[in-house]
Protein backbone atom coordinates (compact mmCIF):
# COMPACT_ATOMS: atom_id res chain seq x y z
CA UNK A 1 0.00 0.00 0.00
CA UNK A 2 2.72 2.63 -0.33
CA UNK A 3 1.41 3.97 -3.75
CA UNK A 4 -2.07 4.67 -1.94
CA UNK A 5 -1.45 7.87 -0.60
CA UNK A 6 -0.23 9.01 -3.65
CA UNK A 7 -2.90 7.88 -5.82
CA UNK A 8 -5.00 9.69 -3.10
CA UNK A 9 -3.51 12.97 -3.82
CA UNK A 10 -3.58 12.59 -7.31
CA UNK A 11 -6.93 11.61 -7.43
CA UNK A 12 -8.23 14.52 -5.17
CA UNK A 13 -6.12 17.07 -6.44
CA UNK A 14 -7.30 15.84 -10.16
CA UNK A 15 -10.59 16.61 -9.06
CA UNK A 16 -10.49 19.64 -7.15
CA UNK A 17 -8.74 20.87 -10.28
CA UNK A 18 -10.82 19.93 -12.61
CA UNK A 19 -12.66 23.20 -14.30
CA UNK A 20 -16.04 21.66 -14.54
CA UNK A 21 -15.63 20.53 -10.53
CA UNK A 22 -14.52 24.52 -9.89
CA UNK A 23 -17.28 25.91 -11.54
CA UNK A 24 -19.85 23.86 -10.14
CA UNK A 25 -18.70 24.20 -6.84
CA UNK A 26 -19.26 27.76 -7.21
CA UNK A 27 -22.41 28.42 -9.59
CA UNK A 28 -24.57 25.66 -7.57
CA UNK A 29 -24.63 27.47 -4.49
CA UNK A 30 -25.43 30.70 -7.04
CA UNK A 31 -27.99 29.41 -8.28
CA UNK A 32 -29.67 27.82 -5.40
CA UNK A 33 -29.41 31.20 -3.36
CA UNK A 34 -30.56 33.32 -6.41
CA UNK A 35 -33.79 30.88 -6.88
CA UNK A 36 -34.09 31.03 -3.07
CA UNK A 37 -34.18 34.85 -3.17
CA UNK A 38 -36.59 35.43 -6.23
CA UNK A 39 -38.81 33.24 -4.26
CA UNK A 40 -38.22 35.41 -1.19
CA UNK A 41 -38.40 38.45 -2.89
CA UNK A 42 -42.40 37.57 -4.98
CA UNK A 43 -43.19 36.08 -1.67
CA UNK A 44 -42.81 39.35 0.26
CA UNK A 45 -44.16 41.28 -2.48
CA UNK A 46 -47.06 38.97 -1.92
CA UNK A 47 -47.40 39.27 1.87
CA UNK A 48 -47.11 43.07 1.41
CA UNK A 49 -50.68 42.84 -0.29
CA UNK A 50 -53.20 43.90 1.96
CA UNK A 51 -56.87 41.62 1.19
CA UNK A 52 -59.86 43.17 2.28
CA UNK A 53 -62.98 40.97 2.13
CA UNK A 54 -66.24 41.97 2.51
CA UNK A 55 -68.57 40.73 5.14
CA UNK A 56 -72.29 40.24 4.28
CA UNK A 57 -74.28 38.93 7.52
CA UNK A 58 -77.52 38.54 7.12
CA UNK A 59 -78.07 36.16 10.02
CA UNK A 60 -76.51 38.91 12.10
CA UNK A 61 -74.54 35.77 13.91
CA UNK A 62 -70.95 35.88 13.11
CA UNK A 63 -70.05 39.84 11.87
CA UNK A 64 -68.71 40.83 15.46
CA UNK A 65 -66.09 37.82 15.11
CA UNK A 66 -64.36 39.82 12.32
CA UNK A 67 -61.41 41.66 13.62
CA UNK A 68 -58.46 43.02 11.32
CA UNK A 69 -54.98 41.70 11.61
CA UNK A 70 -51.96 41.31 9.44
CA UNK A 71 -52.32 41.03 5.86
CA UNK A 72 -56.32 40.59 6.16
CA UNK A 73 -58.77 43.44 6.58
CA UNK A 74 -62.37 43.07 6.50
CA UNK A 75 -65.28 45.24 5.54
CA UNK A 76 -68.42 44.94 7.27
CA UNK A 77 -71.72 45.93 4.94
CA UNK A 78 -74.73 46.49 6.58
CA UNK A 79 -78.35 47.45 5.18
CA UNK A 80 -77.21 46.01 1.98
CA UNK A 81 -78.58 43.27 -0.54
CA UNK A 82 -76.61 41.05 -2.13
CA UNK A 83 -76.36 41.94 -5.08
CA UNK A 84 -75.86 45.39 -3.83
CA UNK A 85 -72.97 43.78 -1.51
CA UNK A 86 -71.59 41.84 -4.31
CA UNK A 87 -71.66 45.69 -7.13
CA UNK A 88 -69.78 46.99 -3.95
CA UNK A 89 -67.01 44.26 -3.74
CA UNK A 90 -66.81 44.40 -7.73
CA UNK A 91 -65.85 48.17 -7.70
CA UNK A 92 -63.88 48.52 -4.54
CA UNK A 93 -61.41 45.31 -5.63
CA UNK A 94 -62.17 43.57 -2.41
CA UNK A 95 -60.26 39.93 -2.76
CA UNK A 96 -63.86 38.86 -2.43
CA UNK A 97 -67.09 38.77 -0.53
CA UNK A 98 -68.01 36.13 2.25
CA UNK A 99 -72.00 35.97 2.09
CA UNK A 100 -73.92 34.30 5.30
CA UNK A 101 -77.21 34.29 4.38
CA UNK A 102 -80.53 34.07 6.94
CA UNK A 103 -80.24 31.03 8.74
CA UNK A 104 -83.51 29.10 10.23
CA UNK A 105 -81.54 26.69 12.62
CA UNK A 106 -77.59 26.85 13.15
CA UNK A 107 -77.30 23.48 12.15
CA UNK A 108 -78.88 24.10 8.57
CA UNK A 109 -75.83 26.32 7.50
CA UNK A 110 -73.91 24.23 4.44
CA UNK A 111 -75.40 25.83 1.58
CA UNK A 112 -76.02 29.21 3.77
CA UNK A 113 -72.01 30.50 3.64
CA UNK A 114 -70.46 31.35 0.32
CA UNK A 115 -67.60 33.10 -0.71
CA UNK A 116 -67.71 35.20 -3.89
CA UNK A 117 -64.40 36.44 -6.06
CA UNK A 118 -62.73 37.03 -9.38
CA UNK A 119 -60.37 34.47 -9.02
CA UNK A 120 -59.89 31.05 -6.88
CA UNK A 121 -58.82 32.20 -3.54
CA UNK A 122 -56.31 31.28 -1.28
CA UNK A 123 -56.95 27.75 0.58
CA UNK A 124 -55.50 30.06 3.97
CA UNK A 125 -57.58 31.95 3.52
CA UNK A 126 -60.78 30.18 3.16
CA UNK A 127 -59.73 27.42 5.94
CA UNK A 128 -59.21 30.61 8.89
CA UNK A 129 -62.84 31.96 7.39
CA UNK A 130 -64.21 28.22 8.19
CA UNK A 131 -62.68 27.98 11.19
CA UNK A 132 -63.57 31.53 12.82
CA UNK A 133 -67.02 30.69 11.69
CA UNK A 134 -67.20 27.39 12.61
CA UNK A 135 -65.90 28.36 16.29
CA UNK A 136 -68.37 31.20 16.79
CA UNK A 137 -71.15 29.17 15.62
CA UNK A 138 -70.63 25.99 17.65
CA UNK A 139 -70.64 28.17 20.94
CA UNK A 140 -73.68 29.92 20.01
CA UNK A 141 -75.11 26.62 19.42
CA UNK A 142 -74.36 25.44 22.30
CA UNK A 143 -75.77 28.11 24.45
CA UNK A 144 -78.39 27.76 22.70
CA UNK A 145 -79.23 24.27 24.16
CA UNK A 146 -78.53 24.91 27.07
CA UNK A 147 -75.33 23.88 27.66
CA UNK A 148 -72.64 25.66 30.07
CA UNK A 149 -69.72 26.78 27.59
CA UNK A 150 -67.61 27.59 30.32
CA UNK A 151 -68.38 23.83 32.06
CA UNK A 152 -67.92 22.33 28.99
CA UNK A 153 -64.31 23.55 28.52
CA UNK A 154 -63.75 22.88 32.07
CA UNK A 155 -65.11 19.10 31.86
CA UNK A 156 -61.86 18.63 29.40
CA UNK A 157 -59.74 16.30 30.45
CA UNK A 158 -56.36 16.10 28.34
CA UNK A 159 -54.20 12.27 28.69
CA UNK A 160 -50.64 12.12 28.18
CA UNK A 161 -49.33 8.63 28.39
CA UNK A 162 -46.18 8.86 30.15
CA UNK A 163 -43.75 6.31 28.75
CA UNK A 164 -40.78 4.83 31.08
CA UNK A 165 -38.50 1.96 30.46
CA UNK A 166 -38.36 -0.79 33.35
CA UNK A 167 -34.55 1.16 34.14
CA UNK A 168 -36.48 3.67 34.71
CA UNK A 169 -35.37 5.70 31.73
CA UNK A 170 -38.87 8.52 30.68
CA UNK A 171 -39.20 9.16 26.80
CA UNK A 172 -42.72 10.35 25.16
CA UNK A 173 -44.48 10.25 22.13
CA UNK A 174 -42.33 13.30 20.93
CA UNK A 175 -39.32 11.74 21.65
CA UNK A 176 -39.93 9.21 19.21
CA UNK A 177 -40.98 11.75 16.34
CA UNK A 178 -37.22 13.53 16.74
CA UNK A 179 -35.44 10.46 17.12
CA UNK A 180 -36.97 9.68 13.47
CA UNK A 181 -36.52 12.98 12.28
CA UNK A 182 -32.39 12.55 13.05
CA UNK A 183 -32.13 9.19 11.82
CA UNK A 184 -34.43 9.65 8.33
CA UNK A 185 -32.04 12.97 7.69
CA UNK A 186 -29.11 10.63 8.50
CA UNK A 187 -30.17 7.80 5.96
CA UNK A 188 -31.13 10.13 3.80
CA UNK A 189 -27.80 12.11 3.37
CA UNK A 190 -26.07 8.87 2.76
CA UNK A 191 -28.52 7.66 0.37
CA UNK A 192 -28.01 11.18 -1.70
CA UNK A 193 -23.94 11.01 -1.22
CA UNK A 194 -23.87 7.64 -2.12
CA UNK A 195 -25.87 8.28 -5.49
CA UNK A 196 -24.15 11.80 -6.35
CA UNK A 197 -20.43 10.74 -5.15
CA UNK A 198 -20.06 7.13 -6.27
CA UNK A 199 -21.39 8.45 -10.02
CA UNK A 200 -18.64 10.77 -10.09
CA UNK A 201 -16.36 7.60 -9.11
CA UNK A 202 -18.06 5.55 -11.55
CA UNK A 203 -17.41 8.68 -14.52
CA UNK A 204 -13.74 9.02 -13.35
CA UNK A 205 -12.68 5.38 -14.03
CA UNK A 206 -14.49 5.53 -17.49
CA UNK A 207 -12.92 8.59 -18.54
CA UNK A 208 -9.31 7.07 -17.49
CA UNK A 209 -10.28 4.11 -19.47
CA UNK A 210 -11.38 5.80 -22.54
CA UNK A 211 -7.95 7.96 -22.63
CA UNK A 212 -6.18 4.83 -22.10
CA UNK A 213 -4.25 6.82 -19.27
CA UNK A 214 -4.91 3.55 -17.12
CA UNK A 215 -2.65 1.23 -19.41
CA UNK A 216 0.49 3.21 -18.22
CA UNK A 217 -0.84 3.34 -14.35
CA UNK A 218 -1.88 -0.30 -14.22
CA UNK A 219 2.06 -1.40 -15.03
CA UNK A 220 3.09 0.52 -11.77
CA UNK A 221 0.27 -0.04 -9.37
CA UNK A 222 -1.98 -2.72 -7.97
CA UNK A 223 -5.53 -2.97 -8.99
CA UNK A 224 -6.65 -3.29 -5.36
CA UNK A 225 -4.67 -0.17 -4.61
CA UNK A 226 -5.43 1.99 -7.80
CA UNK A 227 -9.33 1.43 -6.97
CA UNK A 228 -8.94 2.03 -3.10
CA UNK A 229 -7.55 5.89 -3.96
CA UNK A 230 -10.03 6.64 -6.45
CA UNK A 231 -12.45 6.06 -3.80
CA UNK A 232 -10.80 8.17 -1.24
CA UNK A 233 -9.67 10.48 -3.32
CA UNK A 234 -12.53 11.14 -4.65
CA UNK A 235 -14.77 10.86 -1.65
CA UNK A 236 -12.13 13.38 -0.03
CA UNK A 237 -13.25 15.72 -3.39
CA UNK A 238 -17.00 15.61 -2.48
CA UNK A 239 -16.89 16.30 1.06
CA UNK A 240 -14.69 19.37 0.02
CA UNK A 241 -17.22 20.43 -2.36
CA UNK A 242 -19.70 19.81 -0.09
CA UNK A 243 -18.28 22.12 3.00
CA UNK A 244 -17.72 24.65 0.18
CA UNK A 245 -21.45 24.13 -0.23
CA UNK A 246 -22.38 25.19 3.22
CA UNK A 247 -20.24 27.97 3.50
CA UNK A 248 -20.64 29.69 0.67
CA UNK A 249 -24.54 28.91 0.80
CA UNK A 250 -24.55 30.51 4.16
CA UNK A 251 -22.24 33.42 3.26
CA UNK A 252 -23.97 34.31 -0.10
CA UNK A 253 -27.82 33.95 1.84
CA UNK A 254 -26.46 36.48 4.37
CA UNK A 255 -25.56 38.98 1.73
CA UNK A 256 -28.77 38.49 -0.34
CA UNK A 257 -30.43 39.19 2.96
CA UNK A 258 -28.45 42.28 3.99
CA UNK A 259 -27.98 43.99 0.68
CA UNK A 260 -31.32 43.24 -0.75
CA UNK A 261 -33.63 43.52 2.19
CA UNK A 262 -35.13 40.51 1.59
CA UNK A 263 -36.49 38.07 4.69
CA UNK A 264 -35.87 34.49 3.86
CA UNK A 265 -37.91 33.97 7.06
CA UNK A 266 -40.57 35.26 4.41
CA UNK A 267 -40.75 31.82 2.05
CA UNK A 268 -43.22 30.06 4.17
CA UNK A 269 -45.35 32.92 5.48
CA UNK A 270 -48.57 30.89 5.21
CA UNK A 271 -47.24 28.44 6.98
CA UNK A 272 -45.81 30.63 9.39
CA UNK A 273 -48.56 32.93 10.14
CA UNK A 274 -50.53 29.41 11.06
CA UNK A 275 -47.74 28.43 13.07
CA UNK A 276 -47.58 32.01 15.27
CA UNK A 277 -51.43 31.77 15.88
CA UNK A 278 -50.90 28.20 16.89
CA UNK A 279 -47.62 28.66 19.61
CA UNK A 280 -50.64 31.23 20.96
CA UNK A 281 -51.91 28.21 22.30
CA UNK A 282 -50.73 27.19 25.50
CA UNK A 283 -50.90 23.05 24.96
CA UNK A 284 -49.07 23.71 20.95
CA UNK A 285 -46.61 25.58 22.98
CA UNK A 286 -45.78 23.38 25.63
CA UNK A 287 -45.54 20.59 22.46
CA UNK A 288 -42.58 22.70 21.31
CA UNK A 289 -40.80 23.42 24.59
CA UNK A 290 -41.27 19.01 24.68
CA UNK A 291 -39.50 19.01 21.52
CA UNK A 292 -36.63 20.61 22.42
CA UNK A 293 -36.35 19.01 25.35
CA UNK A 294 -36.42 15.48 23.74
CA UNK A 295 -33.89 17.37 21.11
CA UNK A 296 -31.39 17.87 24.27
CA UNK A 297 -32.21 14.72 25.64
CA UNK A 298 -30.75 12.86 22.41
CA UNK A 299 -27.24 10.81 22.97
CA UNK A 300 -25.39 13.17 20.61
CA UNK A 301 -21.75 11.61 21.26
CA UNK A 302 -23.25 8.39 20.72
CA UNK A 303 -25.24 9.78 16.70
CA UNK A 304 -22.58 11.38 15.31
CA UNK A 305 -20.51 8.64 16.04
CA UNK A 306 -22.38 6.30 14.92
CA UNK A 307 -23.55 8.29 12.36
CA UNK A 308 -19.74 8.91 10.77
CA UNK A 309 -19.09 5.40 10.88
CA UNK A 310 -21.94 4.02 9.08
CA UNK A 311 -21.90 6.89 6.59
CA UNK A 312 -18.18 6.01 5.65
CA UNK A 313 -18.68 1.91 5.88
CA UNK A 314 -21.98 2.42 3.38
CA UNK A 315 -20.32 4.79 1.29
CA UNK A 316 -17.25 2.71 0.93
CA UNK A 317 -19.23 -0.21 0.19
CA UNK A 318 -21.06 1.20 -2.59
CA UNK A 319 -18.46 3.26 -4.35
CA UNK A 320 -16.46 -0.18 -5.03
CA UNK A 321 -19.47 -0.83 -6.84
CA UNK A 322 -19.52 1.96 -8.55
CA UNK A 323 -15.89 1.31 -9.58
CA UNK A 324 -16.01 -2.16 -10.70
CA UNK A 325 -18.95 -0.85 -12.79
CA UNK A 326 -17.15 1.61 -14.46
CA UNK A 327 -14.50 -1.00 -15.16
CA UNK A 328 -16.77 -3.34 -17.09
CA UNK A 329 -18.10 -1.00 -19.09
CA UNK A 330 -16.96 2.05 -21.99
CA UNK A 331 -19.63 4.33 -21.97
CA UNK A 332 -21.86 5.66 -19.02
CA UNK A 333 -24.83 4.59 -21.59
CA UNK A 334 -23.79 0.89 -21.06
CA UNK A 335 -23.42 1.36 -17.03
CA UNK A 336 -27.44 1.30 -17.11
CA UNK A 337 -28.02 -2.64 -16.99
CA UNK A 338 -25.69 -2.65 -13.67
CA UNK A 339 -27.11 -0.20 -12.05
CA UNK A 340 -30.21 -1.54 -10.82
CA UNK A 341 -29.19 -4.43 -8.82
CA UNK A 342 -26.71 -1.66 -6.63
CA UNK A 343 -29.66 1.09 -6.52
CA UNK A 344 -32.50 -1.48 -5.54
CA UNK A 345 -30.82 -2.22 -2.17
CA UNK A 346 -30.74 1.17 -1.46
CA UNK A 347 -34.26 1.98 -2.07
CA UNK A 348 -35.34 -0.60 -0.37
CA UNK A 349 -33.29 0.27 2.99
CA UNK A 350 -34.95 3.71 2.28
CA UNK A 351 -38.52 2.25 2.28
CA UNK A 352 -38.00 -0.22 4.97
CA UNK A 353 -36.23 2.41 7.40
CA UNK A 354 -39.39 4.82 6.70
CA UNK A 355 -42.60 2.01 6.92
CA UNK A 356 -41.04 -0.12 9.24
CA UNK A 357 -38.40 1.34 11.53
CA UNK A 358 -40.76 3.97 12.74
CA UNK A 359 -44.19 1.18 13.75
CA UNK A 360 -41.73 -1.27 15.38
CA UNK A 361 -37.61 0.03 15.22
CA UNK A 362 -36.73 -3.43 17.30
CA UNK A 363 -38.61 -5.81 15.33
CA UNK A 364 -37.69 -8.72 13.18
CA UNK A 365 -37.81 -6.87 10.13
CA UNK A 366 -35.29 -3.68 11.23
CA UNK A 367 -33.74 -5.59 12.81
CA UNK A 368 -32.43 -7.92 10.00
CA UNK A 369 -32.13 -5.22 7.56
CA UNK A 370 -30.03 -3.20 10.11
CA UNK A 371 -27.68 -6.54 10.03
CA UNK A 372 -27.40 -6.86 5.98
CA UNK A 373 -24.47 -4.70 4.82
CA UNK A 374 -26.43 -2.98 1.56
CA UNK A 375 -28.82 -2.37 3.30
CA UNK A 376 -27.56 -1.45 6.98
CA UNK A 377 -26.08 1.65 6.72
CA UNK A 378 -29.31 3.38 5.93
CA UNK A 379 -32.05 1.31 8.35
CA UNK A 380 -29.10 1.18 11.48
CA UNK A 381 -28.72 4.65 11.07
CA UNK A 382 -32.73 5.54 11.49
CA UNK A 383 -32.62 2.63 14.02
CA UNK A 384 -30.04 4.12 16.14
CA UNK A 385 -31.64 6.93 18.29
CA UNK A 386 -33.90 4.62 19.49
CA UNK A 387 -31.44 2.75 21.43
CA UNK A 388 -29.83 0.09 19.72
CA UNK A 389 -27.80 -2.43 21.92
CA UNK A 390 -24.00 -1.89 21.96
CA UNK A 391 -23.11 -5.65 20.38
CA UNK A 392 -25.94 -5.27 17.41
CA UNK A 393 -24.09 -1.48 16.73
CA UNK A 394 -20.71 -3.86 16.86
CA UNK A 395 -21.77 -6.64 14.98
CA UNK A 396 -23.75 -4.53 12.31
CA UNK A 397 -20.61 -2.11 11.33
CA UNK A 398 -18.30 -5.65 11.63
CA UNK A 399 -20.63 -7.09 9.01
CA UNK A 400 -20.45 -3.77 6.44
CA UNK A 401 -16.68 -3.66 6.99
CA UNK A 402 -16.18 -7.29 6.23
CA UNK A 403 -18.94 -7.44 3.25
CA UNK A 404 -16.72 -3.57 1.93
CA UNK A 405 -13.52 -5.57 2.38
CA UNK A 406 -15.13 -8.90 0.29
CA UNK A 407 -16.45 -6.36 -2.31
CA UNK A 408 -13.40 -4.52 -2.59
CA UNK A 409 -11.40 -8.23 -3.39
CA UNK A 410 -13.76 -9.21 -6.26
CA UNK A 411 -14.20 -5.68 -7.43
CA UNK A 412 -10.74 -5.41 -8.01
CA UNK A 413 -10.83 -8.56 -9.98
CA UNK A 414 -13.07 -7.25 -12.26
CA UNK A 415 -10.96 -3.96 -12.43
CA UNK A 416 -7.88 -5.35 -13.22
CA UNK A 417 -9.85 -7.64 -16.37
CA UNK A 418 -12.01 -4.51 -17.22
CA UNK A 419 -10.12 -1.72 -17.42
CA UNK A 420 -8.52 -3.08 -20.13
CA UNK A 421 -11.15 -4.41 -22.28
CA UNK A 422 -12.25 -2.04 -24.83
CA UNK A 423 -15.30 -2.11 -27.50
CA UNK A 424 -17.23 -4.92 -25.96
CA UNK A 425 -20.21 -4.71 -23.35
CA UNK A 426 -19.66 -7.50 -20.93
CA UNK A 427 -22.40 -9.52 -19.96
CA UNK A 428 -22.80 -11.04 -15.99
CA UNK A 429 -21.74 -14.48 -17.10
CA UNK A 430 -18.48 -12.50 -18.47
CA UNK A 431 -18.08 -10.57 -14.76
CA UNK A 432 -18.69 -13.95 -13.40
CA UNK A 433 -15.37 -15.47 -15.65
CA UNK A 434 -13.20 -11.81 -14.85
CA UNK A 435 -13.55 -12.54 -10.86
CA UNK A 436 -12.53 -16.34 -11.42
CA UNK A 437 -9.23 -15.25 -12.99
Amino acid sequence: MNHLSLIIKREYLTKVKNKSFIVMTILSPLIFIALIAVVAYLSQLNNDKVRVISVLDESGLVQDIFKSSGNTSYNILNDMSFEEAKAFSKETGSYGLLHIGKLDNLEAISDKINFYSEESPSINVISDLESKIQTELTTQNRIAKGIDVEKLKDSKVNVSILQESFEGKKTSKIDSVVKLVFGGAAGYLLFMFIIIYGNMIMRSVIEEKTSRIIEVIISSVKPVQLMLGKIIGTSLAGITQFVIWLILGGVLMSIVSFIFGIDMAQIQSPQQEMMQQAMENPEINMQVQNVMASFYNLPITNLLVAFVLFFIGGYLLYSSFYAAIGAAVDNETDTQQFMLPIIMPLILAVYVGIFTVIEDPHGTVSTVFSFIPLTSPVVMLMRIPFGVPLWQHLLSFGLLVGTFMFTVWFAAKIYRVGILMYGKKPSYKELIKWIRY
